[in-house]
């Protein structure tokens, strides 16, 4: 998944998903941000940038920063998409203990009161379904040999959303489960950002009294 990559410097990223990057000869390339959040911490001018290029034509912009690897040496996956892929892996080899044992694995299936899509769906036909929704963090706040890590970066009304959704499968009796995919090789633990969205957290503190399970799945990044 991150091999192929390319070396840059990022100059400055703007408009939510463009960045301006430096190549070693001095050229300047702008490049796709695939993320929607603040990036605090993911995006200072002078990181190193690793970015991918796309072989469709179609698209404006074919080059894709996926990594940053920060002035504290730390790497960060900023590509959001990758989340999902990488605990997809993670769950068809058996990674994830907490989430082993189940004979069937959907991705993007609906389901809901709010019209969601829960990122997977763990079925087995000798215990209850499991729903699964995965959170990308990559939030470290003032660098600490603690490491915490904090979820989400930005206001996130579809991260709201998707709590509600969960409390409410647990209140089927289901499995519900809130998995952080921890992309940040300075994290090692996570937990709600109430300074930064206070509804979030009220509700993230709702669910796990409602039987919502909160899991931390740590990826290997590139020298993590």
């Amino acid at each position: 998944m991150f091999n192929n990559l390319q070396k840059a410097t990022l100059i400055k990223r703007y408009k939510r998903f463009l960045a301006d990057i430096e190549l070693h000869n001095g050229e300047v390339l702008t490049i796709y941000c695939p993320n929607t959040g603040a990036m605090t911490g993911c995006a200072e001018p002078g990181d190193e940038v690793w970015y991918s290029t796309s072989t469709n034509l179609k698209r404006k912009y074919k080059y894709t920063w996926e990594l940053t690897f920060s002035k504290d040496e730390h790497w960060i996956c900023v590509n959001t998409a990758r989340a999902n892929q990488l605990v997809s892996e993670a769950l068809h080899k058996g990674e994830i203990e907490a989430l082993s044992g189940y004979s069937t694995i959907k991705a993007e299936v609906k389901y809901g009161a709010e019209n969601s899509r829960i990122d997977f769906l763990l079925s087995d036909e000798n215990k209850a379904d499991c729903y699964v929704e995965v959170k990308s963090c990559t939030l470290l706040e003032q660098p600490t040999l603690e490491g915490k890590g904090f979820f989400p970066d930005a206001v996130t009304t579809r991260g709201q959303k998707h709590l509600r959704e969960l409390i409410e499968m647990k209140e089927q009796g289901f499995r519900s489960v809130l998995l952080f995919a921890v992309l940040h090789s300075g994290i090692k633990s996570v937990q709600a950002a109430a300074h930064i969205d206070s509804k979030y957290a009220q509700l993230f503190e709702q669910a796990k009294k409602a039987g919502v399970e909160v899991c931390c799945y740590y990826p290997e990044l590139p020298l993590s």
